[in-house]
């Protein structure tokens, strides 16, 4: 019988710090801020991870969210399904923000405050959140307080 070995643990603790907030000069792209500590460092960095509202719909789209949205809250009364479905929009930004942030910390990133903006290449994105459609709905649905097994899986 094959042991399996639990994985290992990251070299980075990160947290969302704030967002997504709109970028006030730039209608239509919001910004999603995460402290960010590897443990070779003394200090933490602040990592400013950006998304236009023209990539944020197309990924939606890509992994049908608001498809799942619309199947997850079903059974809620109208008045708190309008607000849920406002909601899962700022964790849905916020999910994606996460996965572009962890796409700059496997190709390496320096200790230095920075910003990851939105002229990131995108496919390289999609493909991330593509492949971490579980993770984004899971989040989701956590911070919702929704019961996952209620949810139907996309």
């Amino acid at each position: 019988m094959a042991v399996e070995h639990a994985p290992a643990p990251s070299q980075f603790r990160v947290t969302l710090f704030v967002g997504p907030q709109p970028i006030e000069e730039r209608p239509s792209t919001y910004s999603c801020v995460f402290n960010v500590k590897k443990r070779s460092w003394k200090g933490g960095i602040q990592v400013a991870v950006v998304l236009s509202q023209r990539h944020i719909d197309q990924l939606s789209t890509d992994i049908h969210f608001p498809r799942w949205l619309t199947l997850a809250l079903v059974d809620l009364a109208e008045e708190d399904r309008v607000s849920h479905q406002e909601r899962a929009h700022e964790l849905f930004i916020q999910a994606v923000c996460w996965c572009k942030l962890d796409l700059a910390l496997q190709a390496g990133i320096t200790q230095e405050n920075q910003s990851l903006t939105d002229s990131t290449e995108i496919a390289e994105v999609r493909d991330a959140v593509i492949n971490r459609t579980n993770f984004i709905t899971s989040y989701v649905a956590s911070e919702l307080d929704l019961v996952l097994s209620d949810v139907t899986t996309l």
